[in-house]
């Protein structure tokens, strides 16, 4: 059976990635995910918040590139999110020169302000990325969220300049309320399988539209997952959630999965599938598009499925 993919230019075993996390984060845990069959494996981000208040941070952050680097064969995929230009630039840098294979722009911009112009929200990642590309050598992904207003304008623009991959998609953690104590809260919540749905609408409608490799992150927690994105077109997966909730074992778990789903259906590799119903390729496109939306809701109100909502 043959599982290898492409991602960003490197040769990956199989398309299971260990995501950006603190488990990643831990060198002996990291080296863990590797023995339990990770591809590739992505460190947390360096946020430059932390690198302006501690001034230790980038020190550790590289030194842990290099003892990772010494200690596993597969990638090892730096990330950083950063927000302003000049600090985006050097600490790329840097993470090059400490060995990473690839690095992962996190872009995590919430606006706030009424008067920023969303064609200026897009032009500032798009110029950010177009500069790093001049100044580094090693193959950079895009972290995106959803929420930009026009999408595939947004990664075709990123694909023109020469980003190697788009990854889809950044998590926003939004604040709840206190009523006793009337402040906002802030908590972690783990993905599940529910918020895979955004991703394969992105990933199908971008696949073959783009040069950039393609990663699905968030929602993929078992390999039914896992084929759903390959199948939308989706390079490679990245895990995060599950990883957290069952150990680096759920690594060989959905890799082994996998492997038995493609055998006992005749699939040889998982590049016959690969894409395989993505837009461009899929017999109902419109699914992917408006006409599910139309169709879902005129299916519902018929079988009544939505009386008293």
């Amino acid at each position: 059976m043959d599982l290898t993919t492409d991602y960003l230019g490197l040769r990956l075993a199989h398309p299971f990635v260990a995501g950006a996390s603190p488990l990643t984060g831990d060198l002996d845990t990291a080296v863990q995910l590797e023995d339990f069959g990770a591809a590739a494996i992505v460190l947390p981000s360096l946020f430059e918040e932390d690198i302006v208040r501690y001034e230790e941070t980038t020190d550790r952050y590289l030194q842990n590139v290099v003892r990772l680097k010494r200690r596993v064969a597969c990638p090892v995929i730096a990330s950083l999110n950063g927000t302003t230009p000049d600090r985006w630039l050097r600490y790329a840098r840097l993470l090059e020169h400490a060995g990473a294979d690839a690095l992962e722009l996190n872009f995590y911009h919430v606006v706030t302000d009424p008067i920023e112009d969303g064609r200026l929200v897009e032009q500032r990642v798009v110029d950010i990325v177009a500069v790093l590309k001049e100044s580094i050598a090693i193959p950079l992904a895009v972290k995106l969220s959803p929420m930009y207003s026009s999408l595939p304008h947004l990664a075709a623009e990123l694909d023109r300049i020469g980003a190697n991959g788009l990854v889809l998609f950044n998590r926003f953690y939004e604040p709840d309320i206190d009523l006793e104590a009337r402040r906002p809260t802030m908590s972690l919540t783990l993905s599940d399988s529910n918020e895979l749905p955004l991703r394969l609408r992105w990933i199908a409608i971008l696949a073959g539209r783009v040069r950039a490799s393609l990663a699905v992150s968030g929602g993929v927690h078992s390999a039914a997952d896992a084929l759903k994105a390959i199948m939308a077109g989706a390079d490679c997966v990245q895990l995060v959630s599950a990883l957290l909730r069952m150990g680096p074992r759920a690594l060989r778990t959905i890799r082994l999965d996998t492997t038995r789903w493609l055998a006992e259906h005749g699939v040889e590799s998982v590049r016959e599938i690969k894409g395989s119903v993505s837009a461009q390729k899929s017999a109902d496109p419109a699914a992917f598009e408006r006409g599910n939306y139309v169709r879902l809701l005129q299916s519902s109100q018929k079988s009544g499925a939505l009386v008293g909502k």
